[in-house]
């Protein structure tokens, strides 16, 4: 009998072990169930989330249309609508697309003209220069060549940079109007022309002038009285003449005093040649006055040196 319970008792334990077993292996299920519920794979997401449904964006009635035939005189009075309300890049990018199916029409060469019009407005000169001239080389006889000419001018110029920097551009612009003037000479633009090209050459010649200043500065005197030579001969009637001729005074003047006594006489005469160019040319010259005073120093140095040999 004692031997029954002690087997009843162990079989008892033997059941208790594999519930709790049973019981752990449940819950870890559970659990792995619950993980892969709550945050799917990122294939999962994909497979199933469903987009967020969102107000489409409005458009207007030809916005989802491109340009064709079919469409054109409906996207050409869009394109004007747009240049008239001054919506400028609209109007370029329909122009744009219009311009290849215009071709051969009489419509070609005015949708051309108001492409480069366009960006000339919006202030993109380099573009409205590059179209503006293409409608000239395209359209050689059209009533708008000349204004499309004028207008790539006046695009041209505006690219111009400030004097200090590189003038390939203020060069190109001062060929580009005198073209302009060659090829219509009776044209309304004239005048607008000649200030353009004064502008444009003062910037030269202010570059031009820094380059003196800059070799007197640094004590480059011979190189300061070539480039100032090749400035008299390239802007004779620029109002920087005055100023070039002044440096061209200091300059010389320095150099006399820092020359040898073999060398000095000679380098004063240079320095009084350079005071009296701008004591004959400019009397009325903010600098006139300041080279007087040099002219005399000048003057009485070379007392000294009439009656010594050369």
């Amino acid at each position: 009998m004692r031997g029954f319970f002690k087997m009843a008792k162990k079989t008892y334990n033997i059941l208790i072990v594999i519930l709790l077993c049973f019981a752990v292996d449940v819950c870890a299920a559970d659990f792995r169930c619950e993980v892969d519920t709550v945050v799917p794979t990122a294939a999962a997401q994909t497979d199933t989330v469903r987009p967020t449904k969102t107000k489409p964006a409005k458009v207007s009635r030809l916005g989802n249309k491109r340009v064709t035939f079919e469409t054109f005189d409906q996207h050409y009075a869009r394109a004007m609508k747009f240049y008239d309300n001054r919506q400028w890049l609209s109007a370029a990018g329909l122009f744009q697309e219009l311009y290849p199916l215009s071709l051969g029409t009489p419509r070609a060469d005015t949708i051309l003209f108001l492409f480069a019009d366009s960006y000339y407005q919006n202030g993109d000169y380099n573009m409205a220069a590059l179209h503006f001239r293409d409608y000239v080389r395209r359209y050689p006889n059209s009533e708008h060549t000349e204004d499309a000419f004028f207008r790539c001018i006046e695009a041209v110029y505006k690219t111009s940079p400030d004097y200090s920097l590189d003038q390939s551009n203020t060069d190109y612009a001062i060929e580009q109007i005198k073209a302009f003037l060659q090829a219509y000479p009776d044209n309304k633009h004239v005048e607008e022309c000649n200030v353009m090209l004064d502008d444009l050459r003062l910037k030269l010649a202010r570059k031009d002038l820094e380059i003196v200043k800059l070799y007197y500065d640094t004590d480059h005197y011979e190189a300061c009285q070539i480039a100032a030579k090749n400035f008299f001969n390239d802007y004779a009637y620029s109002p920087l003449m005055p100023e070039a001729v002044y440096y061209l005074v200091l300059n010389n003047y320095e150099y006399a005093r820092r020359s040898t006594e073999r060398k000095k006489a000679e380098r004063l005469k240079a320095c009084l040649d350079a005071c009296q160019r701008m004591i004959l040319n400019y009397p009325d010259s903010k600098y006139a006055k300041e080279t007087e005073k040099i002219a005399q120093d000048v003057t009485k140095q070379l007392e000294k040196y009439k009656n010594k040999p050369n």
